[in-house]
């Protein structure tokens, strides 16, 4: 096995074996001591009530994603271009920034019934609730990237007087990627959790209005069913953009 080889194998073959391990140990404690299923199920419980489940899961996995998504999606797009702007115009940097900083301090869970208030019980305050809560992570490593630029690149663009586009889309633009994606990767996290949290408050479909129905049963291997779920799509979430990183640091590359 080449060294390569090797090195991807121990990047998947560590944290399964760890994974599995620590379902094993909680099976194992689960029954050693005898602790009842309404507060902690065994892994073993949970993968056969989310399979008992299945249809009715994925029946509320849609919304919860589909919402996640275009969230996430909204929050980066106006997240690069406020820090594209920040970036390049000192005024708007100063009158904003310090203001984006303020709202990035405010606890936004808290802001989450104002939204209710304002757009109603429908989608729309979920949707923009979850642009609201994942947006910031992104400007802030956007605008890190764009200002962290070799300055020595940036004195030969004046030299061959290249215009302010040339500079963003040649120069500042392909040095921000990785730090435009680690705010993408954050923001994967907070859109759904922006989602989630609007299902607990307001929602008779989702992922979370399902946890929450199942907790007034005290049905507690539904709710981590429902939680497994979320991981999953989580993960081929954080993975979609992952892909996406590589295949466009490859074509700036080329």
């Amino acid at each position: 096995m080449s060294f390569a080889q090797d090195g991807a194998v121990r990047r998947i073959g560590l944290p399964f074996a760890f994974a599995l391990g620590t379902l094993a140990l909680w099976e194992a404690v689960v029954r050693a001591f005898g602790i009842r299923e309404v507060l902690l199920p065994t892994p073993s419980a949970i993968g056969l009530r989310l399979i008992e489940t299945f249809p009715l899961l994925m029946q509320h996995a849609w919304p919860t994603v589909w919402e996640s998504v275009a969230g996430f999606a909204i929050a980066s797009l106006l997240g690069v271009a406020l820090a594209a702007l920040l970036s390049a115009s000192g005024l708007m940097r100063q009158m904003l920034y310090p203001n984006v900083v303020l709202f990035q301090l405010i606890p936004k869970i808290a802001l989450a019934p104002l939204f209710i208030v304002w757009l109603g019980i429908g989608f729309q305050s979920r949707l923009t609730f979850s642009v609201f809560i994942s947006f910031f992570p992104v400007v802030i490593a956007a605008l890190a990237g764009l200002d962290n630029v070799d300055k020595s690149l940036l004195r030969l663009c004046r030299a061959l007087t290249a215009s302010s586009w040339q500079v963003f889309a040649s120069v500042r633009l392909p040095h921000a990627l990785p730090y435009v994606f680690s705010g993408m990767k954050i923001a994967t996290t907070f859109a759904i959790i922006g989602v989630i949290v609007g299902e607990f408050i307001t929602s008779q479909a989702g992922l979370g209005y399902l946890i929450l129905f199942a907790s007034s049963q005290a049905d507690t291997s539904l709710i981590l069913a429902a939680i497994v779920v979320l991981c999953g799509f989580g993960l081929l979430f954080y993975g979609a953009v992952a892909l996406l990183e590589r295949w466009t640091q490859k074509a700036f590359g080329e």
